[in-house]
Formats: C-alpha cells, structure tokens, sequence
C-alpha cells in the first residue's frame, strides 16, 4: 500500500536561512476519504457499546470443527475489514484488523440473507422474519415485521430514510418504506409460482437490488430469471439463468448473478452476452467451495464469492482476479459460521447511494 504524507509547511530561520519542515506520514484521513466506512469503525468499539443489549438473543454457539487449513492465499482475517453475516449462524459478525470486534445475535431459528453498513454507522439487515436498522450500540431505531405467512430476506438502503425490501408471500410484493414515517411509497406485486406448485413461499426472492439509473433488478429464485424494471414496472432487461440467488448491476454497466444450483457467478452485458464467469471447479482443489449464494465486485476488479459451506464445509470466501487468480481464501469455521454475503468496508462510496456499491 502507498504511503500518504500531510504536508505542514513551517517557516523558520535557521544559520540565516529558511526552512521548510514537512513529511510527516498520515493514513487514516485519505483512506478515510477513499473508503468512508473506516472512519465509524471506532464506534463499534466505543466504551458505551454493550457486549450484549436488550436488543439481542443468545445464538446457540458453532461446533467446534478442525482447524482452517495452513497456508491459504491471503492474509485470513485481516485481508478486509468487513461486515460478515451467513444463514445458520444468526450473528452479526464485524470483523477489522483480522480480528472480530462486534457482534450482534438474534438468537436460533430463522436466518440471516442481507446486511449494509451505512456511512453513519447504521446497520440494516434483513432476518426473514423481519428487517430492522440498528446503531452501533445496538439500540433499533427501525423494524418492520414481515406479515404472517410471508418472509423478508433482503433489503437495500435508498438513502438514509428509505429500505427497499421484498416480502416472499402470495403474491410476493417488492416495498420501499420511509422508515421515518413507516409510510409505504411503494408496492408492487410480483409474479411468483402458485401454492399449487410451491408448498412454501421460502425461495421466491433472495435479493433485490435498485440501482444508479432508478430501475428494479430483481433476482426470481424460483423462477430462473433476472428482470429489470423501471420505475413504473415496465420490464426493460431480462435474463434467464437456473437459479439466481444474487444479481448486482455493475458500475461498468453489467450484471453479476450467482446462480446457486449451478454454484457459478456470472457476469453478463446489456446484450446479455457472458463476459466473464467462474465457477469451483476452475480453481485448485484445495479452494473449491461448496456452493455460491452472493458475489461481490471489488473496485480493483477482484471479486469475492461467499458460501455458505457443505458437508465438509471448506471455504466461505473466495477472492479471485479477473484472470480467475485466487489471491483470498477464508475458511474459518471456529469463529464465523457460513457466508451468506459479506460488505467489504475498505471500498470506495456510500453505500446509501444506489450504485456506489457493488454488494
């Protein structure tokens, strides 16, 4: 990494001349400006925050399981600071300088889908039986409880007063809700298999995802397609794929899908052409995950698959190069559970703003 400097001209006089006193080494400032979630890191460890709040619920703890294997690419957990979350483990997991320095449970049952950090310090997640949004502190300030019958597994903050979210139900219904006012300012019904043909409404949405150009795109699980909408649900893009758990519109323009039978992620193009895929059996035995559920594109190009294990669990998360390099392997099954989606906090952008995120 590149050292920045601050430089802090004094002039003085010194044997009849002048002098220039500079160069003193400063990091936290400009990576601060680059990647703005560092900079509320600290109030996750503040002295008023509770190791356990009211707001929290015991998890059950992991079985204890073999060691991480020796050697693996990258630097473990302090490749990234991050916020790490997976179904099956129902802990908040925020982890920087490869260590984990705040949680927060909601106890057994249910499951983790979705997760944003916010340039406040806020945290919104979604808990299939609910969504909520919470401080560092661990005080709510926002939830909404999914209706009986119907279950919540994603969510995306639309500035800092709007969650767009979509409950699974008969029908299934994508909603955007101010949460200052709990005023709905969107509701739309969405296509979904009839009950004659699903038992559940489990798996009809994984992710839902507004982008920079104000349009819709919506991951159909079940039904194996990515559609786009816009702002009056016209569908403007399509794309049919097995099994979509996960899709993000790049800031290049192109879609990265994670199709979780297929265990593959994908990028395709405006045309829907494939230009670039990867799937476990590409890379080194030793790095091949079990399963894929969500993806995320880094500004560096790299992109980091998150999965939630399998029998013999290997990996959780993957980052490789566009030439399908692995230069990050974590596999910690001790202290963090599955990875179901993960919000790198070193990147550029406010995540509140639809676009500068590529989770």
């Amino acid at each position: 990494m590149k050292a920045f400097y601050r430089f802090t001209a004094r002039i003085g006089l010194l044997s009849g001349g002048l002098v220039l006193i500079a160069t003193l080494p400063w990091n936290g400032a400009r990576a601060a400006e680059k990647a703005p979630l560092l900079k509320v890191l600290p109030l996750f460890t503040a002295p008023d925050v509770p190791a356990m709040a009211l707001s929290e619920a015991e998890t059950p703890p992991l079985k204890p399981v073999k060691p991480a294997p020796v050697g693996l690419p990258g630097n473990g957990l302090a490749q990234h600071p991050m916020l790490y979350l997976g179904e099956g483990y129902n802990k908040l997991l925020l982890i920087n300088d490869g260590k984990i320095v705040w949680t927060y449970s909601t106890g057994p049952g249910w499951e983790y889908d979705d997760a944003w950090m916010l340039s406040n310090g806020n945290i919104l997640f979604s808990r299939m039986q609910y969504v909520a949004e919470i401080t560092p502190d661990k005080r709510v300030v926002w939830r909404y409880d999914a209706p009986e019958g119907t279950e919540i597994h994603t969510c995306q903050p639309i500035g800092k007063d709007k969650v767009l979210f979509i409950e699974n139900g008969l029908p299934p219904r994508l909603m955007v809700m101010n949460i200052k006012t709990n005023k709905v300012l969107v509701q739309h019904d969405l296509p979904a298999p009839s009950l004659t043909d699903r038992k559940t409404v489990h798996a009809q949405f994984r992710r839902v995802r507004y982008t920079a150009q104000g349009t819709y795109l919506v991951p159909f699980l079940e039904m194996g397609k990515v559609i786009e909408y816009d702002k009056h649900f016209n569908p403007v893009w399509s794309y049919e794929i097995r099994s979509p758990w996960a899709a993000v519109r790049l800031k290049n323009g192109n879609t990265l899908i994670t199709d979780e039978h297929d265990v593959e992620t994908r990028e395709v193009n405006a045309k829907g052409e494939t230009v670039w895929e990867v799937k476990p059996d590409e890379l080194p035995e030793e790095y091949r995950y079990a399963n894929a559920q969500s993806a995320t594109r880094l500004a560096n190009g790299n992109t980091i698959i998150c999965s939630r294990g399998g029998k013999d669990q290997g990996p959780q998360l993957v980052e490789v190069t566009p030439d399908k390099k692995v230069v990050w392997v974590l596999q910690d099954w001790t202290d963090l559970g599955p990875a179901t989606a993960v919000q790198i906090l070193d990147e550029p952008g406010i995540p509140e703003h639809p676009g500068d995120s590529q989770h």
